[in-house]
């Protein structure tokens, strides 16, 4: 089955051709980082505005990368929550009206569910069951897939997300609007033992708390105004790299899962993925992570999940509507999921 994924929640428009359960053949990304970089955050309304700008061409330039034809897709996967409703809107009109121009299916797909079939994606295989940690900007959360598209919530954020963490203190340390990837290099020539940052502990051991080490941060560079940029750097990072490592191992110890998922911005981080591959390997599991260009948001992995949901026969209407918030359950057994 060729399917067409459409994913526009936030900031990038973005549209993909997979053929397969896991084959891409395209994954075309349009960012709005620099349209946005200005305002130090995402605007809603310019961001969906954009994506009506840049939808049609995305998915055209998605075709043509995949060598086919808008005849030859077979179904169509679109991200209609959670996300930015203006920015949902705009993918999920654009699948609607190809899915009745073409008599189509059509699908609509839970954006973390995206991230946790993206490490899936990269691998060529889904490996289940498994614990799947997926970090962002707007994120941390650990997973329990029993099996695909039957999850369990083992731990989540109770404040800042482990992506606004990075982004926050990319800022403080002057790097720019590059966030965690500019703080990633910055660390690389830095000493992570050379300074203590707090990690935090909550009463669910599988839960996150990344405000602590931030508040830590912005008082040290306002202590400190002489520091050294690649060891302060370093030792933030490392304090928040961590606890993910810690969590996601200690989550696969809880349920007897045998294989870590990372999905979402965060996967993308050198040290994260040096730390938990070393620590899986010590322990006998396997680590998965997602190819650069799955980190980010993508059509790609919404595809993913489309085609194993139009597989098994999940279908969605015209009627299909978006949602701002919803929280990821058993997305295939579970009809009020959504």
């Amino acid at each position: 089955m060729l399917i067409l994924g459409i994913e526009s929640s936030c900031d990038e428009t973005s549209a993909a051709v997979l053929h397969g359960p896991w084959e891409l053949r395209s994954n075309v990304i349009a960012s709005q980082a620099e349209l946005h970089a200005p305002y130090g955050g995402v605007v809603p309304e310019i961001a969906s505005r954009r994506h009506v700008e840049l939808v049609t061409a995305v998915i055209q330039e998605a075709l043509a990368q995949a060598g086919v034809t808008l005849a030859e897709i077979e179904g169509l996967a679109v991200t209609n929550r959670p996300g930015l409703i203006g920015s949902l809107l705009v993918g999920v009109s654009a699948a609607k009206s190809i899915a009745l121009a073409r008599d189509l299916p059509v699908v609509g797909v839970h954006h973390i569910e995206g991230h946790v079939f993206s490490p899936f994606v990269a691998a060529q295989k889904s490996e289940v069951p498994a614990v799947a940690l997926v970090a962002s900007g707007g994120h941390t959360e650990l997973y329990y897939v029993r099996e695909l598209h039957e999850y369990s919530i083992l731990g989540r954020r109770r404040d800042d997300a482990a992506g606004e963490a990075f982004d926050k203190g990319a800022r403080l340390l002057g790097l720019g609007s590059g966030g965690g990837a500019a703080l990633d290099r910055a660390a690389a020539g830095g000493n992570p033992k050379a300074f203590r940052f707090p990690r935090a502990r909550t009463a669910n051991p599988l839960d996150f708390s990344f405000s602590g080490v931030k508040t830590a941060l912005l008082r040290y560079t306002e202590d400190h105004p002489g520091f050294h940029v690649a060891d302060i750097a370093a030792s933030y990072q490392a304090a928040i790299v961590d606890v993910l490592v810690e969590h996601s191992v200690r989550a696969a110890e809880l349920t007897g899962a045998r294989t870590i998922g990372v999905g979402g911005g965060v996967a993308a981080n050198s040290l994260l993925r040096t730390r938990l591959q070393a620590e899986c390997e010590r322990r006998g599991l396997t680590a998965l992570f997602p190819a650069p260009q799955l980190c980010t948001d993508n059509a790609g992995m919404i595809a993913a999940v489309g085609h194993s949901l139009l597989s098994r026969g999940v279908r969605d209407g015209l009627d299909l509507e978006t949602f701002a918030r919803s929280p990821l359950t058993s997305t295939l057994y579970d009809p009020d999921a959504k």
